[in-house]
C-alpha cells in the first residue's frame, strides 16, 4: 500500500538521494527520459551491481518507479514534477566561497 509522505519527509527523501553524484546523474538521466537498467549502466559508465544499487535506493526513496515492460523493466521518475523540480534545483544559484568549504568538510564528506 502506498502512502503519501509528509513535506519534511519528501524534502529529507530528496536530499538523501542528491547526496551521492551517481543518482544525481541518475535522475537527471530519467528526467529526459524512462530508460531501462542496462541502458542507464552504459550511459553512466558504471557497473549493474552499482547501478541498481542506486535504483534501490532511489525506490527507496520514493523518487523512481520500476515499470515491467515484458520481460524487462524501466525506470522512471514516480513523478513528472520531480523534472521540474531538478531544473530548478540545477538552475539555482548557491552562493559558495570559491576557496573554502565547511570547516568539517574533510571530516564529514560534505561541501
Amino acid at each position: 500500500m502506498l502512502t503519501l509522505a509528509t513535506e519534511v519527509d519528501v524534502l529529507a527523501r530528496f536530499g538523501r538521494a542528491l547526496a551521492d553524484p551517481i543518482r544525481c546523474r541518475l535522475l537527471l538521466a530519467l528526467r529526459e527520459a524512462p530508460a531501462h537498467p542496462s541502458d542507464l549502466a552504459d550511459r553512466l559508465g558504471i557497473s549493474r551491481t552499482r547501478l541498481s544499487n542506486h535504483l534501490a535506493c532511489l525506490r527507496d526513496c520514493g523518487l523512481v518507479v520500476a515499470v515491467p515492460v515484458g520481460r524487462r523493466t524501466r525506470y522512471e521518475l514516480a513523478d513528472p514534477r520531480l523534472g521540474h523540480a531538478l531544473d530548478d534545483l540545477r538552475t539555482a544559484v548557491v552562493a559558495v566561497e570559491a576557496d573554502r568549504s565547511c570547516v568539517d568538510a574533510e571530516e564529514k564528506g560534505c561541501c
